[in-house]
């Protein structure tokens, strides 16, 4: 994989920290604002807001994990894995959701961009499968097994 390449791909996941924390941080902060911006209706069982809430406090914690990837998409595949699973299933449910007649239009903003974020790290795990590298990740060294084993 060129420089050029491992650029633009650290490109991407800053954008997709910053996509996560706008989404992350509304709903976090304010979840009977970002609910009902979705779902036009108002989140007032406490269960369901907190449930949200904690929904929307995953998406910051992969704000963070975006820009770890970023410093190293080579190193950091692990995450990119985790988290493209999270943005299809949660695209996928929104979409039913919208089908459903449950969700308004607005999911279409959601949805669109996850499935985009999901369909450019199914580009970036080719990269990564192509140029050779694991796409679960650097292999354990020697030297790796041997702190482990010393660890335990």
């Amino acid at each position: 994989m060129t420089n050029q390449e491992i650029s633009r791909f650290r490109k991407l996941f800053i954008a997709a920290a910053l996509w996560n924390l706008a989404g992350g941080i509304l709903g976090y902060f304010n979840p009977a604002y970002a609910f009902n911006l979705l779902f036009d209706r108002a989140l007032t069982d406490p269960l369901y807001h907190d449930i949200y809430r904690g929904a929307c406090g995953t998406t910051l914690v992969y704000f963070v994990g975006y820009f770890v990837v970023a410093r190293n998409p080579i190193k950091h595949t692990g995450i990119v894995l985790v988290g493209g699973i999270g943005k299809i299933g949660f695209a996928i449910q929104l979409l039913k959701f919208y089908l459903a007649g449950l969700a308004n239009a607005n999911a279409f903003v959601v949805i669109i961009g996850d499935f985009a974020f999901t369909l450019a790290f199914v580009y970036y795990y080719f990269r990564i499968q192509r140029s050779g590298h694991s796409i679960l990740g650097p292999r354990a060294t020697n030297t790796d097994s041997q702190t482990t084993a010393a660890i335990a």
